[in-house]
């Protein structure tokens, strides 16, 4: 039997096709994660674009960011269950149907719901590390993960200045009509390259768990995604807050009570399952925070003590993080089959400290910025490449899907956090400038400090992470019929 196995895992690592569906699911993760900065350059213009107030237009981004964190989880799940390509497709489908709708739409309402779309196809990325799981030799896994990883990062830092430059030189609308593009092309590489997923989980789909988990999650995101706009004591705000965490206690105290759960929470439990997901919020938070601070001084006039650069200039000067995310992932995966994905962890961390510990003594120049930016892509290239990692060495190959897709939404909530707090810090510490008030050098500092205490955070956790799990793990002894073919 095990010679057997075997040979299936020779025959696999000799298809040429297991490098292209790499690439493919590698481009399908830049798309995805495209879909969060698609909007930053007409961010500030949505109210004249859309004839609508700046409270309404706030949904263009918060849409996104909810159907993001809502969608991965459950997408997880229905992959494992129906196939994890299937899926892929289908959050695909919706990226173009979302694109299309705001294409069209002249109004907000249209746009909103076109966003929301869009924010589905986040669940391609744990969909996409899943799949890799399946079909690929052990040895190319690791190295694979951390390349899907970093398009997390990359596909911002990418698009951002493409965003830019579409909106300088074009009407706003085109923007989604290269989102939809972008969608049709993406589809059409995943059904002809990636090979269909047998390898399912039986059982039936949790309706009422997804039911429960959308909306106390939603409540909860809701919460702090506009407490700094409603007021975080107002009644909108606590009743959403309190709401969503009773929903989600009541949620939870019913999925492990049924036989077939959406998530399954005691595999969640696991000491190294639960820690990496802690430590995935403290990373979330300290992504997010650098995306926030770092364009804003850049774009800064020069007498409120920013430097004064376009979007397009500030959005190339924060790009090399994510192209350093990029770079690394070869050498993430090898030192992860070497030493385990937990060092990685806390490399990661430690590359946050120093980015935000250098920021804090050298932000004169737009080069001491340039540095601190490829500091964040080390720190997030290590860190988003070990979180998977460690996730699928210790859950069951059929919780894969399920497993990541949580620990997406944990990266998540580490980001809207870091939304409203490093929001209330930058309207907290202001000074007036040609009558609007625009943060101080006191609101960065007051930021850099929190990013990178999230990141000390995360440091801690990583090093509760058991190592028996850094260990090189071998794919279980499959039989032939039960192999993902091409």
């Amino acid at each position: 039997m095990r010679d057997r196995a075997e040979g299936v895992r020779k025959n696999l690592s000799r298809q040429p096709r297991q490098g292209a569906i790499v690439a493919v699911l590698a481009v399908a993760g830049l798309a995805s994660s495209f879909m969060f900065t698609l909007v930053v350059p007409i961010q500030s213009k949505l109210p004249e674009l859309l004839d609508a107030s700046r409270e309404d237009t706030a949904w263009v981004v918060t849409a996104t960011l909810l159907a993001a964190a809502i969608s991965t989880p459950v997408a997880g799940r229905l992959g494992d269950m129906y196939g994890k390509r299937r899926i892929v497709l289908v959050l695909l489908s919706l990226l173009v149907v979302g694109s299309v709708i705001a294409a069209l739409s002249p109004g907000i309402v249209g746009v909103i719901v076109g966003r929301a779309l869009q924010g589905a196809v986040t669940g391609v990325v744990p969909l996409g590390i899943s799949i890799l799981r399946d079909v690929l030799h052990e040895n190319r896994v690791d190295t694979a993960i951390a390349l899907i990883s970093a398009t997390l990062g990359v596909g911002g830092a990418l698009g951002l200045p493409i965003s830019a430059l579409i909106t300088e030189r074009s009407d706003w609308h085109v923007l989604f009509w290269m989102s939809a593009g972008l969608g049709v092309v993406v589809f059409v590489l995943v059904l002809w390259i990636v090979p269909v997923s047998t390898l399912r989980t039986a059982g039936r789909f949790d309706f009422v768990g997804a039911a429960g988990m959308s909306i106390g999650l939603l409540g909860v995101l809701l919460a702090i995604s506009r407490g700094n706009e409603w007021g975080w004591a107002s009644p909108a705000v606590l009743a959403l807050g309190i709401g969503g965490l009773a929903v989600l206690l009541a949620w939870g105290w019913y999925e492990l009570r049924i036989s077939d759960p959406l998530l399954d929470l005691r595999v969640a439990a696991r000491r190294p399952v639960l820690l990496t997901n802690i430590a995935s919020i403290a990373m979330g938070f300290s992504l997010f925070a650098s995306n926030v601070v770092y364009p804003q001084m850049l774009e800064l006039p020069v007498a409120t003590g920013g430097f004064g650069l376009s979007l397009i200039a500030a959005s190339l000067v924060v790009m090399p993080a994510g192209l350093m995310m990029m770079l690394l992932s070869p050498f993430s995966g090898r030192l992860a089959r070497l030493f385990g994905p937990r060092l990685l962890l806390v490399l990661g961390a430690l590359a946050l400290i120093a980015a935000y510990g250098y920021t804090l003594l050298f932000s004169q120049e737009v080069w001491e910025i340039l540095v601190a930016n490829i500091l964040i892509g080390v720190g997030i290239g290590f860190g988003y490449a070990a979180m998977p990692m460690l996730i699928m060495r210790s859950v069951p190959q059929s919780e894969t899907g399920a497993s990541n897709g949580l620990n997406a939404l944990f990266r998540s909530l580490g980001t809207s956090t870091a939304a409203a707090v490093i929001g209330v810090v930058l309207a907290t510490y202001v000074t007036p400038y040609q009558g609007v008030d625009v943060p101080t050098g006191t609101a960065f500092q007051v930021s850099f400090i929190l990013g990178g205490a999230a990141a000390a955070v995360a440091l801690v956790v990583a090093l509760f992470i058991p190592r028996r799990h850094d260990a090189r793990e071998r794919h279980p002894a499959l039989p032939e019929h039960e192999r993902v073919t091409g």
